[in-house]
């Protein structure tokens, strides 16, 4: 699945970017579906995302840390966001947003590096697995009709994409529509990583090479790195080319000082999260996308002596989308059970998320991708 840059540019230059409209008119009578992964890399802090702001035990295990509770964002009489997701109340109250509760696995690994590989790879925490969950998804040859399997942005890793996916990864979505334009021009040789992207399918570079200034929305996306990476998510979502993209958003790692940090990573999650909404909306795909956050794990619910938090366990999950059947699914965790080490049990297996998605939105063998049998959850309208 290569192909020389000649042949690319040809077909690059053959059909001429016909804008954000356009591309919508063009794509209107076919749905094809479009899984939108959101890495919060680093750890994040569940619980000060979704509050439990009437258990009596979160304000003792954080007293500093502790969000008051007529700034939480209620959405129930015991738990809402974080004041910086405020944006999100219009997704809760259109139940296009579902939060999964305590969602962890067995035998919890606290190592970044290894966590986020279980994560990644659907793997058992005693078990190594070279393939990520949707590059064996993609190995059924369930996308085969799309352009290529996948798109990162924002991250050099491919994630669970990788060992033997179509997938482009874009690190620096700008420098990459830079470096390609350029290319595309014939001002530059294609080398390195600019040229091994340039010899995936022309759809999927043809998408990279139109983020540019022509490409013209009435969404506003915020600015920042991240506020860039989902605008580029949008404009790839847009060509219905791909049916996977994932976005990553780093710095969850907050062992110190949290307060400030995590808050400005919300921010940048919650106007990020309505603006991919928006510019879906524009492009006629919103309908056809599912939207799931997810970090490699939680933080211990006790708070430690720099104002922050270290590696814990459980978390909650957030999916988006019009078909996603709104509200809180999973057990309601309680501060007065915690474990031995001080962390919550976790309540749902995220493999069980997985196995949703695998069957209940691409209508794929989640047993055969996941090597046994997770019960999918009651998250997607049928």
């Amino acid at each position: 699945m290569t192909m020389d840059r000649r042949a690319f540019l040809k077909l690059a230059s053959a059909a001429p970017f016909a804008g954000v409209n356009g591309l919508a008119r063009a794509g209107a009578a076919e749905a094809r579906k479009l899984l939108v992964l959101v890495e919060l890399r680093g750890g994040n802090d569940g619980l000060n995302t979704v509050i439990p702001y009437d258990d009596p035990q979160y304000a003792r295990l954080r007293p500093r840390l502790g969000v008051a509770r007529d700034q939480v964002v209620q959405l129930t009489e015991r738990a809402g966001l974080h004041p910086s997701l405020e944006k999100l109340r219009a997704l809760w109250e259109a139940r296009e947003l579902a939060i999964v509760q305590g969602v962890g696995y067995p035998q919890p690994n606290l190592s970044h590096f290894r966590s986020i590989e279980i994560w990644d790879t659907a793997s058992a925490s005693t078990e190594v697995l070279q393939q990520g969950w949707l590059a064996r998804a993609a190995a059924t040859s369930a996308f085969a009709r799309f352009a290529a399997d996948g798109v990162v942005i924002g991250a050099a890793d491919l994630g669970p994409l990788a060992g033997g996916a179509r997938a482009v990864s874009l690190s620096d979505p700008e420098r990459f529509a830079r470096q390609a334009r350029l290319a595309k021009d014939g001002q530059v040789a294609a080398r390195g990583a600019l040229a091994h992207v340039l010899q995936v399918e022309n759809d999927v570079v043809r998408a990279a090479t139109q983020l540019r200034p022509e490409v013209t929305w009435r969404t506003e996306f915020p600015r920042g790195p991240f506020g860039t990476a989902v605008q580029h998510a949008a404009a790839i979502a847009s060509t219905r080319k791909v049916p996977i993209i994932r976005v990553t958003l780093a710095g969850f790692d907050t062992h110190q000082n949290q307060a400030n940090t995590q808050a400005q990573l919300l921010r940048q999650l919650g106007e990020g999260i309505v603006a991919l909404r928006c510019a879906l909306q524009e492009v006629a795909m919103w309908d056809n996308t599912l939207i799931l956050t997810y970090s490699e794990f939680g933080r211990r619910p006790r708070e430690n002596a720099s104002a922050g938090t270290d590696h814990g366990t459980a978390s909650p999950l957030f999916a988006f989308g019009p078909r996603v059947k709104g509200g809180r699914l999973g057990e309601a965790q309680s501060l007065a059970r915690l474990d031995e080490n001080g962390n919550l049990p976790f309540a749902v297996d995220f493999r069980s998320i997985y196995a949703t998605v695998l069957s209940s939105w691409f209508l794929l063998d989640a047993d055969r991708i996941l090597g046994r049998r997770f019960n999918p959850l009651p998250l997607l309208k049928a």
